[in-house]
């Protein structure tokens, strides 16, 4: 509604300001700068693009600046779009989306009308209003759609995203950082900026406060870093703290914002479980991120042991330990339609083992003079009680599925159900001794009926996960499946935080502990857990609330009535859910003395010990309303919209009385009571954690009225400087302007004064969603050394896709189907983007942008084999044929797709191409990784026979390497070579030279690129994040039509035909390596793997070097040797002295489950653990890092391979080539 009334209201849309005057008039003050916030976020720029694809797919007619669409026919022309009309009921209806704007229509099966046009436009307006007429005459269903002909070329500059400056941690410097001397404060010649203090201090003992000030102010005005002392860190955490705390309140803010983003240059262990230096937030007391009948004992074989939960295991799956963890609660009116559907979700969890605790609370009527034979829910509850008491828990449960098993769909369960049951499951007991007026099973009848009214938890049916209720749509019972699952891994996280940290013991109760969590409560009250109110209507039956004037004026006086008692929110004596027989509505002025006197009685009336009333107020204003006029009534309606009653009272018992008008009135600031939102932040180490950094309350109390509280969550004896990065927020509460009040350029991320000594590397913090890359920069973002620029540095990226993600199962087996396929593309171009399922959590993700997109099981085996069963989360019907998903805005899309194999396909394994392999030779492959191999296999080339090579790269210097790799390759290897590279960390540089590279020595290229899951343990170092990606996600990297690939490291070079090392006989494992060289012995003192953890865990085996392998992706994908890598790595990274070499450590600790092939030595080469003898059969030569000598690499390749000079400068001739070509380009165009 108040999109229609924005659209008729306004007239210019070129300027801000006229967007925000026509579209105020229907805003609240609050919405007002929730508006501005959005347009300032480019909040819906996506859903703007997404109707201009949805229109480009269409396709539009040409040169139309807008046009129609009738049943899929299109036409700019309106008299045209009479005839569309008229056979508009010969075409199907089209597909729309939640996110359309649909005009109210008196007629809904008429033609639907979409109509493509710019808002503002001379057409549109014209167009527009006889749009609505039709509508209005029933004729049609109009739904309008943003379109703009030809949309403007210039990017749209986003925010809401971070940057960090980190200071680079390496050992291997190309050159030494400055080093700086540190003198201390009471030296003699202690000086900051040609001041000598010390010397100043003896001169002018009288002014010792005042120099210790300007020291102070110039320490931290200078931009250079000074390495602090042991003694100095110890407390840093408190002093920041205090820095923090001595500020004016005013600025508090901003000086912990400035001390956070900007440490390098100048924490609450309580109620709420905390240990020094965590970060938590609160908002509204709810932590965001940032005991009843057990029924069940047939656990025996699983182990009780809670350190099982620190075991690693593949990510997603659910840990069956002998404890009770997990515990869900259904409390329910046995005789509810819906009950029978949420018993057999509970039985098949339990069927399916899942580690849940399972209590059943049946609340049914307690009367005595009811029984089992009169009603359906006391015959099941002592039907239930009988079993159990009699056999036990289990059998009761089963007797309970056998009674719902014989109620139709749609049906009530009846007592005629029951009794068929125990007659046939107990034919020698009479049923009326059981279910009659003389029952014994009448345990908790009673007992269960005001334990529910007690909790105050809401209407049945109410289920509860560890006493969190479940919001009532997850009650559905395919949503209730997956919210479980996702509610036992948050759990998980959970307790496996406070076994780790001894809060919880093997002899403790864990449902004890979870228990006396801060968080438990005995009773819900509904007014402080939701937003929702429930209303009394006194006079209709009308539903109707009161909204705004616009809908309130054209209601009758009843309805009118009923709008207002079902808006109305009451005061009570106590916040308690007594019913109060008497209902008092206070109508006056608020704004007027005579209106707030009024109140003020009738509030203190209530609080007579006397009286039993609710009260409630209606302000009625005997003047024309404006912002200036009504700041009490609108105080008091803040007060019952967002507190509970008790706190509401307290706030309008102050606001009524005549000072705080009259203070109000004279403009004083009034304390003592606040109204809003309550934020609480927690940090960790003085803001010693990135959530500071981030700090996003302060733009959030510029926008609402809140209550912000910060605690310091000081860590004491700091022994590292817990902060090493600079860093940025790019979020703005509202749109800026140049001085000439054009649009500024947009935000950007701005450091200034930055010390010149450090070597920094630039990361950026995006939304899950968002895949963005560096596109418009001559500096090598991962080496900034500012002491060799002359001017700024300035960076460019661009977002370049959305991402859609999602989860993927097999109906009949409920496992994720390995390998299978998905495009995603359009109806013109139907695969734009393909992608691989993951077995872990059936886990898939696809890049697309903004627009409306469909989903298909792609054309091959997995088409052949698979149908799509069924989907959740995306934009399309459930029955429709096409699985439609949408994309328009920046938030996170995750769907889930069910699949079931074809009748004719149920024995065909999708990674199988139907022949059958010699499986002997993954055990073989064990006697191998001992004794090495020098076998080649026979190789049935493809058609098309090409050696795929991949690598990473990032930063300048390892792009020059990886260039030179690639020419070393080429000149050696005869077979045609493809490369892929992993797009995510490539410079815009590289990226703009490696085409003309590829067509200068004939090789094919391609970027590929993913997006870390965001359910894999996050690495936060670059360095360590590329790791991952050479490992962990490479049967997803490459399409399935890549059987081999062999990865060489960039700084690298191949002196032998590649071919050898592709065709290689892996003997049956899914990858080769080559063992670290043994043969130069001085060495033998960084050899980690030789004592220690390695060599127990190796057993005898080879400890593999990562800069050269091979895979067979063939058999990696069948043995599942990527999902074993990450369940691993997920166990393995939690703790962070684990994986210090993250690419090499997990393929080497994983030997025993996924089996390395040992290359033989010649493979690599690399003089720091090889000797010199060896190096004349090296068929590659790897520069490894020295640490005895920490030779930088540019040195050491010049030392080490002779033609590495010449490929250097054969690569920087072309450099030099192509960059004269491109300027020619310029110049002539």
């Amino acid at each position: 509604e108040k999109f229609w009334n924005f659209v008729e209201a306004s007239t210019d849309y070129s300027y801000y300001h006229a967007i925000l005057e026509a579209s105020f008039q229907f805003l609240s003050p609050l919405q007002q700068n929730l508006l501005k916030f959005c347009l300032s976020l480019h909040s819906y720029s996506a859903t703007i693009q997404a109707f201009q694809q949805i229109a480009t797919d269409e396709p539009p007619p040409e040169e139309c600046n807008s046009f129609f669409s009738v049943h899929g026919k299109k036409t700019c022309d309106f008299d045209t779009l009479e005839t569309l009309l008229l056979t508009a009921s010969e075409r199907p209806k089209p597909l729309l989306f939640k996110g359309d704007h649909r005009y109210p229509s008196s007629n809904p099966e008429s033609p639907v009308v979409i109509f493509y046009s710019e808002i503002g436009d001379e057409e549109f307006y014209n167009f527009h209003r006889q749009l609505i007429s039709k509508s209005n005459a029933g004729k049609i269903n109009y739904v309008f759609r943003h379109y703009i002909l030809n949309p403007r070329k210039e990017p749209v500059y986003l925010s809401g995203y971070g940057v960090e400056l980190a200071i680079k941690s390496t050992e291997y410097k190309a050159k030494d950082d400055t080093q700086v001397k540190v003198i201390g404060e009471n030296d003699p010649i202690d000086e900051v900026q040609g001041f000598l203090f010390g010397k100043l201090r003896d001169l002018h003992p009288d002014l010792k406060g005042q120099l210790k000030e300007l020291r102070k102010h110039l320490v931290e005005s200078t931009n250079e870093m000074a390495p602090l002392k042991v003694w100095q860190l110890q407390d840093l955490s408190f002093q920041t703290a205090a820095r923090i705390l001595a500020a004016p309140i005013e600025l508090a803010l901003v000086v912990m914002k400035d001390l956070s983003q900007n440490f390098p240059t100048k924490y609450f262990k309580g109620t709420l479980g905390l240990q020094p230096g965590d970060c938590a937030l609160f908002i509204n007391g709810l932590h965001i991120d940032l005991d009843t009948q057990d029924i069940f004992s047939r656990y025996n074989s699983w182990p009780s042991s809670l350190q099982e939960l620190l075991r690693p295991t593949f990510p997603g799956v659910i840990r069956q330990i002998r404890k009770n963890l997990h515990n869900m609660v259904f409390i329910i009116d046995p005789a509810h339609e819906t009950t029978a559907e949420l018993i057999n979700t509970a039985e098949m969890f339990l069927s399916n083992h899942i580690p849940l605790r399972i209590g059943l609370i049946f609340v049914v009527n307690d009367s005595e003079d009811v029984d089992g034979m009169q009603d359906a829910g006391v015959a099941i509850l002592r039907a239930y009680n009988y079993v159990a008491q009699e056999v036990d828990d289990y059998h009761a449960f089963q007797t309970l599925i056998h009674i719902y098993n014989k109620v139709r769909t749609g049906e009530k369960v009846k007592v005629e159900h029951v009794v068929s049951v125990l007659e046939k499951k107990y034919p020698y007991v009479e049923v009326n001794s059981i279910l009659g007026i003389d029952s014994a099973y009448d345990r908790n009848r009673k007992e269960a009926r005001g334990y529910y009214e007690q909790t105050g938890v809401g209407p049945l049916p109410v289920v509860l996960f560890n006493g969190m209720p479940l919001e009532k749509e997850q009650l559905d019972p395919d949503e209730l499946e997956t919210i479980t699952m996702h509610k036992i891994l948050e759990t998980t996280t959970f307790f496996q935080r406070a076994v780790y940290l001894g809060e919880l013991s093997h002899d403790q109760d864990v449902v004890e502990y979870i228990m006396n969590q801060p968080n438990v409560v005995p009773r819900i009250n509904s007014r402080i857990l939701t937003s929702e109110r429930e209303y009394l209507d006194l006079t209709a039956t009308s539903k109707e609330h009161f909204r705004n004037n616009f809908g309130f004026t054209v209601l009758d006086s009843q309805g009118k009535t009923a709008a207002i008692a079902n808006s109305m929110n009451y005061l009570t004596k106590k916040d308690d859910s007594f019913i109060r027989p008497v209902t008092f509505w206070i109508v006056g002025d608020f704004d007027s003395p005579s209106g707030r006197q009024l109140l003020y009685d009738a509030i203190k009336h209530q609080a007579s010990i006397y009286t039993s009333i609710v009260i409630s107020m209606i302000n009625n204003p005997s003047e024309d309303i404006s912002y200036e006029n009504t700041q009490i009534s609108r105080a008091i309606w803040a007060a019952l919209q967002t507190q509970t009653s008790n706190s509401a009272k307290n706030f309008i018992t102050k606001m009524a009385k005549e000072e705080t008008a009259e203070a109000l009135a004279a403009g004083a600031d009034i304390g003592g009571f606040s109204v809003g939102v309550s934020l609480c932040v927690l940090h960790g180490a003085a803001l010693f954690c990135d959530f500071p950094q981030k700090f996003i309350p302060m733009v959030l109390t510029q926008l609402i009225n809140m209550n912000l509280r910060v605690f310091m969550n000081c860590q004491s004896k700091l022994s590292d400087m817990p902060l090493k990065s600079f860093y940025r927020y790019v979020l703005e509460p509202e749109i800026s302007f140049t001085p000439d009040n054009s649009f500024a350029k947009g935000p950007i991320a701005k450091f200034l004064d930055m010390p010149q000594s450090p070597l920094f590397t630039l990361n950026l913090n995006t939304p899950e969603s968002w895949m963005v890359e560096s596109v418009r920069t001559p500096y090598d973002l991962d080496n900034i050394y500012l002491e060799e620029v002359d001017s700024v540095v300035a960076a460019e990226y661009e977002l370049e896709y959305l991402l859609l993600e999602g989860h993927c199962y097999d109906i009949t087996t409920g496992q994720p189907p390995r390998g299978l396929q998905f495009t995603l593309g359009t109806s013109a171009n139907p695969v734009i983007v393909d992608t691989i399922v993951m077995a872990n959590l059936g886990y898939f993700q696809l890049k697309a942008n903004p627009g409306a997109w469909i989903l298909r099981l792609r054309k091959g085996r997995s088409e052949d084999i698979y149908r799509i069963y069924s989907h959740d989360g995306t934009d399309s019907p459930p029955d429709a044929d096409e699985v439609v998903v949408v994309l328009n805005n920046f938030k996170s899309k995750i769907i889930k797709v069910k699949v079931q194999k074809k009748a004719d396909m149920v024995n065909e394994d999708l990674l199988s191409d139907g022949t059958n392999e010699n499986e002997s030779g993954f055990w073989d492959s064990f006697k191998w990784g001992f004794t090495g191999g020098q076998k080649t296999e026979d190789v049935k080339q493809d058609k098309d026979d090409i050696i795929n090579i991949f690598s990473v790269a990032s930063g300048h210097l390892y792009e020059r390497f990886l260039r030179i790799m690639m020419l070393s390759v080429l000149k050696n290897t005869k077979t045609p070579v493809k490369f892929w590279f992993l797009k995510n960390y490539l410079s815009p540089t590289f990226k703009e030279f490696i085409p003309y590279m590829a067509n200068e020595y004939n090789f094919q290229y391609e970027l590929v690129q993913y997006k870390w899951p965001r359910w894999l343990h996050q690495q936060t170092e670059k360095q360590r994040i590329i790791w991952g990606y050479k490992i962990l996600f490479l049967d997803v990297l490459f399409p399935l039509v890549v059987d081999k690939f062999l990865f060489v490291d960039a700084d690298q070079i191949v002196r032998t035909d590649l071919k050898e090392l592709r065709d290689f006989n892996l003997d049956g494992a899914p990858y080769g390596y080559t063992p670290f060289c043994d043969s130069r012995k001085e060495m033998d003192g960084y050899r980690f793997w030789k004592s220690g953890y390695w060599a127990s865990h190796l057993a005898g085996r080879k400890y593999h070097i990562s800069a050269l392998y091979v895979v067979d992706l063939k058999k990696f994908r069948k043995i599942a040797a990527g999902d074993r890598l990450r369940g691993q790595y997920q166990g393995l990274s939690q703790d962070p002295n684990s994986l210090s070499n993250l690419d090499q450590d997990l393929p080497n600790n994983m030997i025993h489950q996924v089996p390395i092939k040992s290359l033989p030595q010649e493979w690599l080469w690399c003089e720091t653990w090889c000797d010199d003898a060896s190096k004349k059969r090296a068929k590659t030569i790897d520069l490894c890092n020295n640490p005895m000598t920490k030779e930088p690499k540019l040195e050491a390749a010049v030392r080490i391979v002779p033609e590495w000079q010449d490929y250097d400068q054969e690569i920087k001739q072309l450099q030099t080539l192509i960059h004269l070509t491109i300027l020619k380009t310029h110049k002539n165009n």
